[in-house]
């Protein structure tokens, strides 16, 4: 089912299978989210829990026992409950069941708020730990912006624009997506600035840690473009389908790492995982600000 808030400046569709949005247009209905070209990726925005990217062999250990567990986890795959609805907020819910306890052995509680104040959607993770031993995840988004967002642009048009910049990294990636350890600083130019191209997704996703909390995805050349913002988020993904032209990027806040190369993480001793205590909450959000396009 697809569930739409708005306000007079902004509406967002969102859907309950996997708490995926699939709309996000301003009042002039001047769509920003990617709809879904299966020629290049067939989602728009999705939901990271619990683990992000690959686990190595698809497999995890807890507690000496092995797991298995497809590519971003099982929340993009899960129908939420809605728990709280009004014309400019709606919160979903995520509880653990037989099937997620198969593949992940904890009791959670996970919510995914989405609220509209003016030009600003705000996506909101929380999750609270209901059993009795520490929880270990990961969580975060996978938002596709199509590009270009005004006639007579193109995407190489447009940049993001990273505010205070200092020391981020770019993770080292193998050729199939796990981390090597090899990281090193991300250049930019003069403006803290990467200027999209087709072939910087050649090698697959762009990952970076130390990642400021402010970023903006816009052109020179337009009016319309949007400004990002995240908390307890640290880890960033920039991609899409690699060897295309796709006409879209994704700007992904992450809280953690896919696996290491050529190892089957133990979920107890991955380093840059959340690690929350029993009865423990954790929050993280990220913000999404269209600029006035006048």
């Amino acid at each position: 089912m697809v569930y739409t808030i708005k306000n007079e400046k902004m509406e967002v569709s969102i859907q309950s299978l996997g708490g995926q949005m699939c709309s996000v247009k301003d009042a002039e209905g001047r769509e920003y989210l990617w709809q879904r070209d299966k020629k290049y990726w067939g989602d728009s925005a999705i939901n990271l829990f619990p683990y992000i990217a690959r686990l190595t062999e698809g497999k995890y250990t807890y507690k000496g026992k092995t797991y298995e567990m497809d590519i971003h986890g099982f929340l993009k795959d899960s129908v939420l409950k809605v728990k709280d609805k009004t014309e400019s907020k709606i919160v979903f819910s995520l509880q653990d069941s037989e099937e997620t306890y198969r593949q992940y052995p904890f009791h959670f509680e996970l919510k995914l708020k989405y609220e509209l104040k003016g030009r600003e959607l705000k996506v909101t993770y929380s999750v609270q730990n209901k059993d009795k031993k520490t929880m270990y995840f990961g969580i975060g988004g996978h938002p596709g912006f199509g590009l270009p967002l005004e006639d007579g642009l193109n995407f190489e048009d447009y940049y993001i624009e990273f505010v205070n910049t200092d020391n981020m990294m770019r993770v080292g990636m193998s050729e199939d997506c796990f981390v090597t350890g090899e990281d090193n600083l991300f250049a930019l130019d003069a403006r803290n600035r990467l200027h999209l191209r087709h072939d910087l997704f050649d090698d697959d996703a762009i990952i970076l840690r130390n990642v400021p909390t402010r970023m903006r995805l816009e052109s020179e050349k337009g009016k319309a473009g949007l400004e990002m913002e995240t908390k307890g988020l640290p880890y960033l993904g920039i991609w899409h389908m690699p060897h295309t032209d796709a006409p879209y990027v994704c700007i992904e806040p992450w809280s953690s790492l896919p696996s290491r190369k050529g190892v089957v993480e133990d979920l107890e001793t991955q380093e840059n995982l959340q690690a929350l205590k029993a009865k423990g909450y954790y929050s993280g959000f990220f913000t999404l600000k269209l600029k006035e396009a006048v």
